[in-house]
């Protein structure tokens, strides 16, 4: 029996059937054209408030708050949120399954090839998936292991990923171990053997993190997958918090697998993602839900997950778009100016209470900052400043730690820093009363 799209491709319909929905000149596409044609370097850029001015109007943000958990999920700029709006409704203009199947569905290859080209791997290598969380968990739940088999992560990994493993413990008898790293580090030798040293002859797998989430550490990727990959151990490197934040290519890396959630750093839609799988170990990685043994060496199997809207993915195009008239670079050196305008003045404040988990070293870091006030917990003080200031931010409450995360944008303001500032000065001089 031919499934419901071979049947559906036998129809012949209508040319306007088939037509690819109608593209409108967005009204936000002038600013569009301001961003793309600035070619000022990164350094000077960081600080060109005009500039950043112009990007900020890209956005539809409510500016009677102030969101500094950009890290957890962004807000995307009006032109990607038309985009899914336009596929959207052109989803439920026509039937569905012509819609969806048989026009849109193919327009997301273009959407690959870009995403791929843009961080220098094949198109081949790179599934479009829902989040980071999905991501990894295809490797993390994708690998065989046996009963005795140890998987090694570190205590900072983010919560769902060791949760993964730890279902995974419970289940098939596999054994999780966790490390510990130094908060902050600047010592990428010094990581290196941490996990070099934790390594043992049962190790099978490792998951690492590119960018800690509740810190913003960067961490050597290269070098720890090469050490790793030496000894026989294949690395998972969760990307959630690098892709799109700091400028870096894939290939670089020399990884085989990377999970990313481009709703954070990219400014995609809400619920949407990358796998990037090196070409050689695709057949080897069994897909979340099941796919035919045909397709065992594609990447796309790992797309499988039933009926699903197209819009989102296909915005993912305008997102990129976007992102590229930023420039990698220059959007790296905003978000490292930006937590280093926060985090400096903090820093300097007379009562030397303020500690700060992250380095500033530009090596280690970039946007994202966590910090500590001693004498008020983290979490006391996150909900004062939203309930009070109606300013976001995300507490950090860690067996090794405590601090308030703070994530800054590009369309975050100076003004919007200062803000965030004063506040936490007051709260520091007077209390939370």
């Amino acid at each position: 029996m031919p499934d419901r799209r071979a049947f559906l491709g036998s129809l012949a319909l209508p040319a306007a059937a088939l037509a690819l929905p109608r593209v409108e000149l967005a009204p936000f596409s002038g600013v569009l054209a301001e961003i793309e044609g600035y070619d000022a370097p990164p350094d000077q850029a960081a600080t060109d408030e005009d500039f950043w001015a112009v990007v900020a109007r890209a956005f539809t943000v409510d500016r009677s708050v102030i969101n500094l958990n950009n890290g957890g999920v962004s807000p995307s700029p009006a032109l990607v949120q038309d985009a899914v709006k336009r596929h959207l409704d052109f989803s439920n203009s026509c039937p569905p399954p012509v819609s969806l199947w048989r026009i849109l569905e193919p327009q997301k290859e273009g959407v690959r090839d870009r995403l791929a080209r843009h961080w220098g791997v094949s198109p081949d290598e790179v599934a479009i998936t829902r989040n980071s969380s999905e991501s990894l968990q295809i490797c993390q739940l994708g690998l065989d292991l046996k009963r005795g088999d140890e998987i090694l992560c570190c205590t900072q990994d983010y919560p769902r990923m060791i949760t993964t493993f730890k279902q995974r413990e419970r289940r098939e008898g596999v054994v999780l171990r966790q490390i510990q790293l130094p908060i902050p580090s600047e010592d990428p030798d010094d990581i290196v053997r941490r996990y070099a040293h934790a390594i043992t002859p049962a190790t099978r797998l490792m998951l690492m993190s590119h960018v800690i989430n509740i810190t913003g550490q960067v961490l050597p990727v290269r070098p720890v997958v090469a050490m790793a990959r030496q000894r026989g151990v294949p690395v998972i490197v969760d990307g959630a918090h690098a892709l799109a934040q700091i400028a870096f290519k894939l290939a670089d890396l020399d990884c085989d697998y990377y999970g990313v959630s481009l709703h954070k750093w990219l400014f995609a839609p809400h619920g949407t993602g990358l796998l990037y799988v090196r070409k050689d170990k695709i057949p080897g990685l069994w897909p979340m839900q099941a796919a035919d043994e045909k397709a065992a060496g594609d990447i796309r199997k790992f797309e499988e997950i039933g009926t699903h809207p197209a819009a989102p993915f296909l915005a993912i195009g305008e997102a990129l778009t976007f992102h590229q008239a930023i420039g990698d670079a220059r959007k790296e050196a905003r978000l490292r100016h930006m937590r280093d305008t926060w985090a400096m003045r903090l820093l300097a404040h007379r009562s030397g209470r303020v500690r700060l988990h992250t380095s500033l070293d530009p090596r280690f870091s970039c946007a994202i900052g966590t910090v500590q006030i001693d004498g008020i917990e983290s979490d006391k003080l996150g909900d004062w400043l939203w309930s009070t200031r109606r300013i976001l931010t995300t507490p950090i409450k860690h067996p090794e730690f405590e601090g308030l995360r703070v994530t800054a944008s590009v369309y975050t303001t100076l003004e919007e820093l200062d803000r965030f500032c004063s506040a936490v000065e007051h709260a520091i001089e007077k209390g939370l009363g």
